[in-house]
């Protein structure tokens, strides 16, 4: 894999920096980048070009549009349009340029609101989707189908990861259209610079969340580059901690590392979102990856980096 040309796609946005870092570290010297002005993955003749030219032997697809609850309730056409234009140009080109692995990156969002807990890779399709980002769970499980269809028909060798929440360098802390835990970075650090007595976090603090550096996904997307194929893995593999905390305990160990010590008030005008959601990594664990960074380790390296980006600019906002 290390003489091999790997084309990151979305190299700028959370997970997509962590490969390229963990690619760097690792000594790759063949890693292939490629901006927005420079290429519009949801343009079928720019991706076509793309490959053409570059023509990669292995893909990470770590591009999409991502978002929060809010982003995803005012924007599903967006999410749903955006997300399948994506995956179709990408996944299309792979075949069509003979490149060697594909690694696709999914959501746990994919899986049932109602889903057994820890959710197994076989709950996929066996109920109805969290109505909040139901339009982005669907252009994933489409990613999903497509990856499978390709292996079937045409015998390639396109992984589908599916990861659980994330944090880390890289994050998108815009108050209308980040995650849980971005989201609370940002408030805690602002309630802190202002003096707040109070943090207002949204929902009534008990839905249970799993959460995972973005360092953590990187790794396990080298090691699928490096040690799994499809066949390994049947449609797609999850990628988690295989632990969950409430959100009132996310909420106060974001407190800690921010260090803010007023106190918290649940706003329950606003959704709580999926009641629990924790995933079933026993798979990837039997095949020799676990992840590696606990929550309070990890906090502090997504603190530092909102406060060199984002902290001197409360409104400014990042294209994942």
């Amino acid at each position: 894999m290390m003489d091999d040309s790997i084309f990151v796609a979305g190299h700028r946005g959370l997970v997509g920096s962590a490969v390229v870092r963990q690619l760097q570290r690792l000594g790759h010297g063949h890693i292939i980048t490629a901006l927005r002005p420079q290429l519009d993955l949801t343009e079928p003749s720019d991706v076509e070009a793309f490959f053409e030219t570059h023509k990669p032997a292995q893909v990470v697809l770590a591009a999409a549009k991502v978002g929060g609850i809010l982003a995803n309730a005012e924007r599903p056409a967006e999410f749903i349009r955006d997300n399948l234009a994506i995956q179709n140009n990408v996944i299309d080109a792979c075949h069509r340029h003979g490149v060697r692995k594909l690694v696709f990156l999914g959501s746990s969002c994919i899986y049932p609101k109602f889903a057994p807990q820890p959710i197994p890779e076989s709950a996929l399709l066996t109920g109805a989707l969290e109505p909040t980002n139901e339009a982005y769970a669907i252009a994933k499980i489409a990613g999903i189908k497509m990856c499978a269809a390709y292996n079937r028909q045409h015998g390639t060798n396109f992984l589908s990861l599916m990861p659980t929440n994330l944090y880390g360098p890289g994050d998108n802390y815009d108050p209308r259209g980040s995650h849980v835990l971005p989201a609370l970075i940002r408030r805690a650090h602002e309630a802190r610079m202002t003096g707040q007595s109070e943090l207002v976090v949204w929902g009534s603090g008990t839905p249970r969340r799993e959460l995972m550096h973005a360092d953590d996904l990187a790794s396990a997307c080298v090691f699928a580059l490096q040690r799994l194929n499809a066949r390994d893995i049947g449609e797609c593999i999850n990628v988690g901690t295989g632990i969950d905390l409430t959100i009132r305990e996310i909420a106060e160990t974001v407190m800690h590392a921010v260090g803010y010590s007023g106190r918290i008030v649940f706003d329950t005008s606003k959704p709580d979102g999926t009641p629990r959601k924790v995933l079933d990594v026993s798979a990837l664990r039997a095949l020799g990856w676990t992840a590696r960074i606990a929550l309070p380790a990890g906090i502090p390296s997504a603190y530092e980096d909102f406060l060199a980006r984002h902290a001197a600019a409360p409104t400014a906002t990042h294209n994942t």
